[in-house]
């Protein structure tokens, strides 16, 4: 996250006044305003193929891009889809299954998928362009986290350790099928609570980790969190790959880059330490939900079948700084 930070300090700032969110307080996705209740929120996303099947692959992909739109509070309106792929493959059928993929997750948000772009590349990348709308007053972004506010997970961590294991070839086909169907569950279901309850601190966990994702909304805010390690779901099998030895780079990135701004205390191991370091593919929202939202949203998330978790709260304190129990 630092190195994209010394980057994105070339672009320029924006200053017109109808750009609500930009690239600087590290939300999700752009929003710009249209008129007094309209706004589009507008994110892309692509990646190499973290699973070994071409149609797994174009559903996780569709649904991590438009995780972005429903991490802002948004609802999405409309897809692109984003292709790099060898000529040489185009009759083998592969990339067929991977549109198929993406094709059905954008059906069933409710959304067309209206074309896109394609090169040529010997690796094959897959994402979405997804363009939502929002009400400029219901947006949930980054920097509106405040002192006592319960954070929520709605997805378990592990995907970047069981994606690493995959590639090696020594994930366990349940642990597979288990962490496909965790990265292909879209999040609309759970955003649709968090904007009914009146949340309008949130993000979603992907490629910086849990610490990393919450550093950077906790930063905006101006607060500081306490997490307890214990409460954050982990996904089936991820531990024990982990200490196997499948630790991803990213992984591995993302723990020397929140280092300084994390206090873990003793009694958390250190696989804990590197999970909640964990880079994400298509991960759960992080929302920070009002005392007197709780238990609605814990109680319509039970309802839906959403596994939200408590796993820590917002506090005062330096921004940006994480406690670990």
């Amino acid at each position: 996250m630092s190195e994209l930070t010394q980057v994105l300090r070339h672009v320029l700032p924006v200053e017109d006044p109808n750009a609500l969110v930009g690239h600087t307080t590290g939300d999700d996705a752009a929003v710009y305003r249209l008129s007094d209740d309209r706004a589009l929120v507008v994110t892309a996303d692509f990646f190499t193929p973290i699973v070994d099947d071409p149609y797994d692959f174009g559903r996780i992909a569709a649904a991590n891009a438009l995780s972005d739109v429903y991490a802002m509070g948004g609802r999405p309106l409309f897809a692109l889809n984003l292709v790099s792929f060898p000529r040489a493959l185009l009759s083998d059928g592969i990339l067929d299954e991977i549109l198929r993929g993406g094709s059905e997750v954008t059906r069933s948000a409710g959304i067309p998928t209206l074309g896109g772009h394609t090169i040529d590349d010997a690796e094959p990348k897959y994402g979405l362009v997804a363009i939502g709308e929002v009400h400029p007053d219901h947006m949930v972004t980054n920097a509106r986290a405040r002192p006592g506010d319960t954070l929520v997970l709605t997805k378990p961590l592990g995907s970047g350790v069981i994606a690493t294991a995959i590639k090696k070839g020594a994930a366990p086909e349940a642990v597979i099928a288990d962490a496909i169907e965790v990265m292909s569950t879209l999040n609309a279901g759970a955003a649709e609570v968090m904007v009914a309850a009146g949340v309008v601190a949130g993000t979603d966990v992907t490629g910086f980790g849990l610490l990393g994702h919450l550093r950077s909304m906790l930063r905006a805010s101006g607060v500081a969190a306490n997490v307890s390690s214990g409460a954050v779901p982990i996904m089936n099998g991820a531990r024990a790959l982990l200490e196997a030895g499948h630790v991803p780079a990213g992984t591995k990135r993302n723990g020397t880059d929140v280092a300084n701004d994390v206090d873990f205390s003793d009694s958390v191991d250190p696989s804990m330490r590197v999970l909640l370091a964990d880079a994400q593919t298509s991960g759960g929202l992080l929302m920070c939900v009002s005392p007197g939202a709780l238990d609605g949203v814990l109680i319509e998330m039970t309802v839906r079948g959403i596994p939200a978790a408590i796993i820590g709260q917002v506090v005062e304190g330096s921004p940006g700084r994480i406690r670990v129990d």
